[in-house]
């Protein structure tokens, strides 16, 4: 039987945006507006996924106690913050590949976030600033720039996942 979202109580709400603004920086918990809903997990209860208007925006991660977007979470994240907040660029060619929730390769990569760090939360846009996928950077931003061999970022969802 799935669990079916539900409105969070203030303290996770609180927790939810206090947890988007820190990974993400300030201004990210506009993303997670307070018509958020959660599921929790039917043994521990504690807070699995995040929705806005029926979408998944993220799922909470216990392990770190950070959020693991999605597509959509991406969309919500990229109407927040103005390019290259977040973000890392690649060449055009590669788009249906990408799209399709394939890896960024390094020598891919034509621009990015300068702030960015190994390990953390991206998104992967075209040169027209399209999303087209969420995941995890493995570089910190001048690398991203300089390797030419390795993968960039590792793919979490295609934006072809969410049509």
């Amino acid at each position: 039987m799935p669990l079916l979202p539900v409105k969070p109580q203030l303290h996770e709400l609180r927790r939810i945006r206090a947890v988007a603004a820190y990974q993400f920086g300030k201004g990210a918990e506009k993303a997670f507006p307070p018509s958020i809903l959660i599921v929790r997990s039917p043994n521990t209860h504690r807070i699995r996924h995040v929705y806005n208007d029926g979408k998944l925006l993220a799922t909470y991660r216990p392990k770190d106690g950070l959020l693991a977007l999605t597509v959509n979470g991406g969309l919500a994240l990229k109407r927040v913050f103005k390019a290259p907040k977040l973000r890392v660029k690649v060449t055009p060619g590669v788009e249906p590949f990408i799209r399709k929730g394939g890896n960024v390769f390094a020598k891919h990569v034509i621009g990015v976030d300068p702030e960015l760090r190994p390990e953390e939360e991206v998104l992967v846009v075209d040169k027209r600033d399209r999303l087209l996928a969420v995941g995890r950077s493995f570089f910190n931003a001048i690398e991203m720039q300089s390797f030419k061999i390795g993968i960039a970022v590792k793919v979490r969802h295609g934006a072809a996942d969410s049509e």
